[in-house]
């Protein structure tokens, strides 16, 4: 609008213009002594005519500039009406969203009591055989129990009632002392070890000696244990000990919470001998324990830190070998409370220090972030060191002599190492510093050539010859044979050799072929490469074996 404003302000100005104009042409007519050619007349006419020109053209772009306007503004105000429109229907939806949802979980919730109900009223059903045998207890099928513990996440029942717990066996087992029967519970409804691993603690207030009792169920860690048994790779003893580390953490859960237990009242001084005992036992299966073998996830270790922080007898032991014990179990998620329950904060710099030097930067900083570390050291530089080293290490000496085996490692290591490290930045909110697009860039790239690879290896393999329905192999080819029965030569003849593929899904065919001879003894030459044909020309596909 001031720029408008100032247009018109010049135009307006023009008429003054022109009489200056005039003035000046009338004294220079006068001073000059040669008449001129062109007449002031003339000159004003030209100037009027370029004044109203530019009037016109600027009413023009005035009106032109109101239509504008006039249009911007309601196209904003539709703008308006529409983007509120969109507002009330979204919130409209949100509400209906929220009330299927509230319904939702009141079914449920409704659905689990009836069903807890039913379970309790069923598991104090007694029955007996009617022959005057004992009277047994009915107990709901563990297929019931693992459907039912999947409706929805299981958390711990509320003010320590026993009743309402998903898993009443787990009482069972504790008020009978029966830690082997615990065992094959856990083992058996794996796939539901989070909530039982909430409703463990509660269900240890059943047991006479719920210390001791954990005590009990760590009998077969070591015991199982063969001479010439692969340790990492039998599932069922691995499978054994996940489980009494849990049982040690769910024991210092249940003791932590003095609503539950007295921490004093359940570790006695007697249960403090005999765990003292136990570890003194495992003590020296430590020793042959290798730091960079564990790669930071040895549950030997971790058992053994575990006994000590849950029965309170880490002060019995020297702190220089449970120094040396965390770098084996670093990688664990529990090593941060391990530390702190064994009294270790202060020597976590040490800690921090060996892993560094050791390449495990990954473990390095989730410790840092663990015990507010990050200031001595840096998580950024930690990481990028790490990806370095890993890079470094999977590059060959000679990339055009490594053997096909070699690069893949090579390319699986890297792809490990990025990422590892693009999960470490996701978890402690690293992206501002250390952005990740880059390395997921890169780690597309070695995906896309490892999948590249691969489909070149398989089209590459050579594809076995399938035999023949008959049983069959190539055999050489027969000419001017009389025919018997058959057109192709009996398997019992032994003037030919048969070939056949030696490999374990091909078995022998029948002596005679499956297609009889219906225009008697004939001889007939067949072509060297002659397929498969009936009696009566027509040839045919036979079927495959596989």
């Amino acid at each position: 609008m001031e720029d408008t404003h100032s247009v018109s302000t010049l135009i307006d100005s023009t008429t003054s213009k022109i009489h200056q104009l005039q003035k000046a042409f009338a004294e220079l007519e006068g001073h000059r002594a040669v008449t001129l050619n062109l007449k002031w007349k003339e000159l004003e006419e030209h100037f009027h005519g370029l004044e109203k020109s530019l009037k016109r053209r600027f009413h023009e772009l005035e009106g032109q500039e109101k239509e504008f306007e006039t249009r911007t503004v309601e196209a904003q105000r539709m703008l308006e009406k529409r983007q509120a429109a969109v507002v009330a229907k979204e919130e409209a939806q949100l509400e209906t969203l929220q009330e299927k949802r509230d319904a939702a979980i009141y079914a449920i919730t409704n659905a689990r009591e009836k069903q807890r109900k039913v379970s309790t009223e069923e598991s104090s059903v007694v029955t007996d055989d009617g022959r005057g045998g004992s009277p047994t207890v009915e107990e709901k099928p563990p297929d019931v129990m693992v459907s039912d513990s999947n409706l929805e996440e299981v958390t711990s029942p509320e003010n320590g009632n026993i009743e309402g717990m998903s898993y009443p066996q787990l009482v069972n087992f504790c008020e009978q002392m029966d830690s082997e029967g615990l065992h094959k519970f856990i083992s058996d409804n794996r796939k539901n070890l989070a909530a039982i691993r909430e409703e463990i603690p509660l269900a240890f207030r059943a047991a006479a000696n719920p210390a001791l009792f954990v005590l009990e169920s760590l009998e077969d860690f070591y015991r199982l244990e063969g001479p010439a048994m692969d340790v990492k790779k039998d599932s069922n003893l691995l499978g054994i000990r996940r489980t009494c580390i849990m049982l040690m953490e769910c024991l210092s859960i249940l003791l932590t919470n003095p609503e539950l237990a007295s921490a004093s009242d359940i570790i006695t001084e007697e249960v403090k001998d005999m765990a003292e005992t136990i570890a003194e036992e495992w003590k020296p299966k430590l020793d042959a324990l290798d730091m960079d073998a564990s790669n930071g996830n040895s549950l030997e270790a971790h058992a053994f830190l575990q006994l000590l922080a849950t029965f309170g007898i880490a002060s019995g032991f020297d702190e220089e070998e449970l120094f040396r014990l965390i770098p084996m179990v670093s990688r664990r998620r529990q090593t941060a409370d391990l530390c702190r329950s064994l009294g270790l904060t202060e020597r976590m710099p040490g800690v921090i220090e060996v892993l560094v030097n050791s390449g495990r930067q990954i473990d390095a900083v989730n410790l840092a972030f663990a015990f507010e570390l990050t200031e001595q050291f840096s998580p950024v530089p930690l990481l990028k060191s790490y990806l370095k080293e890993a890079r470094k290490a999977s590059s060959p000496v000679k990339p055009g002599n490594a053997s096909p085996t070699a690069q893949n490692e090579v390319s699986e290591r890297e792809l490990t190492a990025l990422k590892a490290v693009i999960k470490s930045i996701e978890e402690h909110k690293l992206e501002e510093q250390y952005p990740v697009d880059p390395l997921q860039r890169r780690v597309l790239q070695l995906e896309k050539a490892k999948a590249d690879k691969k489909r070149v290896t398989e089209a590459a393999k050579p594809q076995p010859k399938r035999p023949r329905a008959n049983g069959v192999g190539y055999g050489p080819r027969v000419t001017n044979v009389v025919a018997e029965k058959t057109f192709y030569p009996r398997v019992a003849d032994n003037r030919y050799t048969q070939y056949v593929y030696d490999r374990q899904f091909v078995y022998p065919g029948p002596a005679d072929n499956h297609c009889p001879s219906v225009l008697g003894s004939a001889t007939y030459n067949m072509p060297p490469a002659h397929g498969n044909y009936f009696a009566t020309g027509y040839q045919y596909q036979p079927a495959y074996l596989h």
